[in-house]
Formats: C-alpha cells, sequence, structure tokens
C-alpha cells in the first residue's frame, strides 16, 4: 500500500482542540483512526485500516527516533514525543504525540494507542534540528550503523543538557 509519495513544503496545521487517535495491533498495523487521523493523513479509512502505522512516516524523521519509540512502547512504557508526519498528499503535520500500550488480561501487549495532539510552534523549532542532526548522522553512517549514530546524536544531546529523553521533551 507504502507508495512513493514526494514531500511538499505544505504544512497543516492542527487545530488547538484537535487530537488525532488511532490504534494498531501489536504488530503496527492500523485497526482505527478517528476522523481527525483521517483528516489530516488523506488517507480513506479504507486505505488506512489494514496499513501499517508508517504509512505516514516523514523522511525528515530519523530512524532512530522510532526506534526509541518502539523500544519504549514494546517494554510496556508509555511514550512521548514530537513527530512530524506526511499526509497522502506529501504536505505534513507536526503532533505531540502519546503513545500507550494495549494489554490484555494477563497483561500481554495487543497493541497500542497513540492520541497526537497540536505541539506547540516553540516546541517543534527546538527539535527540528535535534532530528535534523539525528538524520544526518544516519546518512553519513551508512546502513551498517545509522540507527547506532542517530540514537548517539540523541544521547549526546541529552548528556550535554544533564536530562533524560522525557524530560527533554518536556522541557520544549
Amino acid at each position: 500500500m507504502k507508495r512513493a509519495i514526494k514531500p511538499t513544503s505544505v504544512e497543516r496545521k492542527m487545530r488547538e482542540d484537535d487530537f488525532i487517535v488511532s490504534k494498531t495491533n501489536a504488530k503496527g498495523i492500523i485497526t482505527y483512526g478517528n476522523p481527525i487521523f483521517i483528516e489530516f493523513s488523506g488517507y480513506t479509512e479504507e486505505e488506512l485500516l489494514g496499513s501499517q502505522h508508517n504509512i505516514i512516516r516523514h523522511p525528515d524523521m530519523p530512524r532512530s527516533a522510532f526506534k526509541l519509540v518502539w523500544d519504549t512502547i514494546q517494554s510496556g512504557k508509555e511514550f512521548f514525543g514530537y513527530v512530524k508526519n506526511m499526509s497522502k498528499d506529501g504536505g505534513f503535520y507536526w503532533v505531540f504525540t502519546h503513545i500507550t500500550p494495549d494489554l490484555d488480561l494477563s497483561g500481554n501487549i495487543v497493541g497500542y494507542t497513540s492520541v497526537r495532539r497540536c505541539p506547540s510552534v516553540e516546541a517543534v523549532r527546538k527539535i527540528e534540528p535535534v532530528y535534523r542532526a539525528m538524520l544526518e548522522a544516519e546518512r553519513s553512517a551508512g546502513a551498517r550503523s545509522a540507527m547506532e549514530a542517530g540514537t548517539n546524536v540523541l544521547l549526546e544531546i541529552m548528556n550535554q543538557s544533564g536530562v533524560s529523553y522525557e524530560e527533554l521533551v518536556f522541557s520544549l
């Protein structure tokens, strides 16, 4: 389903009272998307359901950022972060996301719920250069060590600031 969509410079701004909600199974396949998710993604509900959630991944997002997401939520923890998504038409929209694991009665992860809201302009302004540096490190490192290189950029920023990832995100 994922097509080679060319990103554009057209930004879609979330409204202050918008909440984008989606649910996936444990493998990241979309099982639910609210009307605002459908609106901002530009895909129909039929196109979204059954697709990998990365259908909306923007190429400006470093792969190592998504590794952090997956490592966090697969360990059963919640994740907070800023993400640049891409619409079906190539446009983009920034979100502040909160992802939580969905558990069955035995405590096993059966899926994930993501609730996204409008990020502050200031936070986006601060996170963009971090993602650019991570992406550049990934590209410079080559396929074998790209994830490690991107992650090391983030770790260095956290070390210099003396904060954890969550503290960094909430300080933006």
